[in-house]
């Protein structure tokens, strides 16, 4: 019997709809029910290619006795966080809060009268394992406690809802703008620290920090650091590490150890569109790595070939865990991707075997559970016989060369996977919803790449991107967050309006040297700004509140983004925006409400500059935007280079045979008369202003 959940179109909720567990989807149905019948809700949040939701599904959802025990004593709720990061976020933060950690899946029992969560954890086994309870020994207790303990519950909950509250109420402290450049220094000084500590325990991306790392070396000899070459060190971990693919591209979602070699396998959109943008700025600022090209043009090949929907958007990820063998009852993490050396050694010829064990990690003993999780050693040029090793690894892989396979259709559940023919491996199930926020940031890198490296098929991959949203994601005059299968559902968040602004700026930016789609980027970008500023921005405390203001009813707090996660935060990216907006237009109320939204988390930036470089990136942009005007073959020439805070105006003619004029602030230089004084007065608006 399949239960509520085989009627959503989330392929994370499709998975637990065979469960014995009666689940909900969140709908005012379900919450209404749970307050009717007293029942405590048991939430449940998670996404398709997570390891440990993959794992607790197969384990503690599919036991009878604990669905037994769940359904008569507890209301469950399953949410795709990928469907609704603003429900995810409220509850991820009181995790953190009761446990000191998160992650997920999340699980958390709420009080049905006001959803306020009281207890919380995240993976619980079906026995007692890995120093954790057995899951139904966890529901019996929680039981007991709701039943029992009703004056400690109350003020439970009253803690919990108060810091909730309070985290919502950042604030202007002061009657002036009083954020300049000192107060950016601890923020980017606090990027620098994070991307150069010796880390322990997992290695992420985090891109946003390496990101904002890069936009300063004035202030490299306060911190002791050479910055740059700090940036390259974190372009060179994702590039050589096993976080990236070294036999089909793109990127991993992290890595398990400090050493950036054996990765957690699922694959993000996300993940991939913030490197790709991030390595190509990396390259532009002169850094032109072998092992840098390799991985952007891996990623886009990946991207193309495994990730492109026929209508030109891009799917969601794809699963960590796959099936070794048909055989198998449940998928294995990292099977697709591990090599054993016994396979290898069949595979390769004996010079190529030693050749890649001289340029990658290859060993009889393995790196991950006896196998190997491919690591490059050195930045160099793969050797012929190197890139003929990885050639046949490919093939054994998916069963045809690199050059013939232009399209690997996704692998929609894990009974599809297993039931098919497949001449190479049976590879992981792909989450083909498009999200609008994460494509956005993919339109982003694509567009980067493009310009850096002089790739238009990149750009087209972009454009195809944002005019398949821009045609289809549109409700009745509302932005939607996601499509199934060309279905446009819920209501965009300010992630999903921050981005593909920004998304829509760069492809407005990059459509001035070569096309006459710029002013058309540009309208939409406006069009966009204005819905997401008519029904997310909070009028009392300003920025934007993630969900809109019609779209907030069942959510016990109304958040802001200013926290930078996997993703950027959305209010760090409008701030950026807002400037762009104003510097293209010459309209002023866009750095008004940028100037409103710094000064909103001014109190943050100031004790807490660690959590949040979106918003010093904003600031940068703020302080330090420079407008660029020349003609349309000088801004092809000059986005190859790293300019950040810079916007590109073209001009047909300039008097006198200069090449162009750099503005900052309403004040121009004089015009320049190469591009090399060009380039140094730019430089100059930058570091000194004019």
């Amino acid at each position: 019997m399949r239960n509520r959940l085989a009627a959503s179109k989330s392929l994370y909720l499709q998975k637990h709809a065979e469960n014995p567990i009666d689940w909900w989807p969140w709908s005012d149905l379900a919450l209404a029910t749970a307050r009717e019948q007293n029942k405590p809700i048991f939430l449940s949040i998670g996404y398709s290619s997570c390891h440990w939701c993959t794992v607790m599904e197969g384990e503690a959802f599919s036991d009878p006795a604990v669905a037994e025990f769940m359904n008569a004593n507890f209301l469950p709720i399953k949410v795709d966080r990928e469907e609704r990061p603003d429900i995810d976020s409220i509850y991820m933060q009181a995790l953190q809060m009761m446990t000191g950690q998160g992650g997920w899946p999340l699980n958390a029992f709420l009080a049905p009268d006001d959803l306020v969560p009281f207890y919380a954890g995240t993976y619980f086994p079906l026995t007692p394992a890995y120093g954790r309870p057995g899951f139904l020994q966890v529901l019996i207790s929680i039981k007991l406690y709701y039943d029992t303990e009703r004056s400690d519950l109350v003020q439970r909950k009253s803690t919990i809802q108060e810091v909730l509250v309070n985290s919502t109420l950042w604030q202007e402290q002061t009657n002036s703008l009083d954020i300049d450049q000192e107060l950016f220094v601890p923020g980017w000084e606090a990027s620098v620290s994070v991307i150069s500590s010796k880390q322990m325990g997992n290695s992420f991306p985090m891109v946003s920090y390496a990101e904002l790392a890069m936009l300063e070396t004035r202030f490299s000899h306060q911190s002791g650091h050479d910055v740059h070459q700090l940036c390259q060190q974190w372009g060179n971990n994702l590039a050589l590490g096993g976080i990236y693919d070294h036999v089909a591209g793109g990127f991993h979602r992290y890595t398990v150890d400090p050493t950036w070699t054996v990765p957690h396998f699922e694959k993000m959109l996300y993940d991939n569109g913030q490197i790709l943008e991030y390595l190509s700025n990396l390259w532009s600022t002169g850094f032109p790595s072998p092992a840098l090209f390799r991985a952007v043009t891996g990623t886009v090949k990946w991207l193309e070939r495994e990730m492109t929907a026929p209508a030109g958007y891009f799917y969601a990820a794809q699963d960590a865990d796959s099936f070794s063998s048909s055989a198998n009852v449940e998928p294995e993490e990292g099977a697709f991707y591990v090599w054993d050396y016994t396979e290898i050694e069949q595979l390769l010829t004996t010079q190529e075997l030693v050749e890649l064990q001289r340029q990658f990690t290859v060993t009889p003993n393995g790196n991950f559970d006896g196998k190997n999780v491919l690591q490059r050693l050195d930045l160099e040029e793969l050797s012929p016989l190197t890139q003929a090793a990885l050639t046949k690894l490919f093939v054994a892989r998916y069963g045809e060369t690199p050059e013939s396979l232009l399209t690997f259709p996704p692998v929609c559940n894990n009974q599809a996977a297993k039931t098919a023919s497949w001449s190479g491996r049976i590879p992981p199930v792909t989450d083909t919803k498009m999200i609008v926020a994460w494509n956005s940031l993919m339109i982003s890198g694509l567009v980067r790449a493009a310009e850096v490296f002089s790739q238009p098929s990149y750009l087209q991959l972009a454009i195809a991107s944002a005019n398949f949203i821009l045609a289809n994601q549109f409700v009745n005059g509302r932005f939607h967050r996601l499509n199934y299968d060309s279905e446009p559902v819920v209501l965009a968040q300010s992630e999903d309006y921050a981005f593909m602004i920004k998304a829509l700026l760069d492809l407005q930016q990059s459509a001035l040297s070569h096309s006459e789609s710029a002013n058309y980027w540009l309208q939409q970008a406006i069009a966009l700004q204005d819905e997401f500023h008519q029904f997310h921005w909070n009028n009392n405390l300003y920025g934007y509140f993630n969900t809109a203001s019609d779209a907030s009813e069942n959510l016990i707090v109304r958040e802001r983004s200013y926290v930078d996660n996997a993703t950027p935060s959305a209010n760090g990216v409008a701030i950026a925006n807002l400037v762009r907006l104003a510097l293209i237009t010459e309209n002023r109320d866009y750095l008004d409400l940028a100037e409103k939204t710094l000064k909103a988390f001014r109190d943050l930036m100031e004790n807490y500059p660690q959590v949040c470089p979106s918003l010093f990136i904003g600031l940068d942009w703020l302080y330090r935007s420079t407008l660029i005007q020349t003609t349309p073959d000088h801004i092809q020439s000059l986005a190859r280079k790293y300019l950040p805070t810079s916007i590109f105006s073209p001009v047909a003619d300039l008097a006198d045979g200069s090449v162009g004029i750099v503005c900052r602030e309403g004040v121009c230089f004089p015009p320049a008369n190469s591009l090399e004084e060009l380039l140094a007065q730019i430089n100059r608006s930058f570091t000194k202003g004019i």
